[in-house]
């Protein structure tokens, strides 16, 4: 990608321009949580945020067609995004709302905000997603990157300091501890010594997966298969089939496992 704005300039007060963009998504998205009396009807709310998308992609050279087919995404990132409430209320004995959850949970900031960016990202948007991602990870502890495949009904308990990495796909029904790092095990090299990009590099997480504190998983090789439970401090850089718990690791990345129960 060429660099159009090489001394900076064309960037100014992008960091707050973002912000306001994922302020305009989410008062579409939820106005009784994020909305502001600034707006009297959804229309003119919603006229501005497609307005404020087509000037963001401006900003970063993006054709101006794309900004339609992103805000048109808005109502099924909602719909995701009712399925993840869902499964912090239900997996989260503290939880006594669904307003709760939204206005006074970290995981909730950073996985809105992350459902957001990643259409961006599938749009090939470049910079703007990562911003998204990053307003989030300083606000929450949470480090997701907007290239991540996350399915529905996604919840992260406690949060701080979980972080999953560009190629990592997560099925339904995942949930995740503080602490989680889902990355790379290595970083290929080409012969100049750069980095090889656009590889697969972190793991695999099937569906109804739980991952405790600590955990690190890693490897673009790495599968979790459906219905696994991995514990707390967990260091794993090979796979472990459906349906098993992993509790420890020995020095040689040998796992213990036994069936769940």
């Amino acid at each position: 990608m060429k660099n159009t704005n090489k001394c900076g300039y064309g960037y100014a007060n992008l960091k707050e321009q973002v912000a306001e963009l994922l302020s305009y998504i989410r008062c579409v998205m939820y106005p009784q949580i994020y909305g502001t009396m600034k707006y009297k009807s959804m229309e003119a709310l919603k006229s501005d945020t497609l307005a404020t998308i087509e000037k963001m992609l401006s900003i970063v050279d993006v054709e101006e067609e794309k900004a339609k087919v992103i805000y048109d995404k808005i109502d099924d990132i909602k719909k995701t995004l009712d399925l993840d409430v869902q499964a912090a209320y239900e997996g989260d004995p503290a939880a006594k709302s669904f307003e709760e959850i939204m206005l006074a949970y970290p995981a909730f900031e950073a996985i809105s905000i992350f459902r957001i960016a990643h259409a961006f990202y599938e749009e090939e948007v470049p910079i703007l997603p990562r911003m998204m991602t990053e307003y989030a990870h300083k606000n929450t502890g949470i480090d997701i990157h907007p290239g991540a495949t996350i399915g529905p009904y996604f919840f992260i308990d406690h949060g701080t300091g979980v972080v999953i990495g560009e190629t990592c796909v997560i099925g339904e029904y995942v949930k995740l501890y503080q602490g989680v790092t889902l990355g790379a095990k290595s970083f290929a090299a080409n012969p100049d010594g750069s980095l090889v990009k656009g590889i697969k590099r972190h793991p695999n997480l099937g569906n109804h997966v739980v991952v405790y504190a600590g955990a690190t998983i890693l490897g673009g090789n790495t599968f979790i298969g459906d219905g696994c439970v991995i514990g707390g401090n967990v260091w794993l850089t090979h796979s472990v089939e459906a349906g098993h718990m992993v509790l420890a690791a020995h020095e040689q990345n040998e796992i213990f496992t036994k069936e769940k129960m």
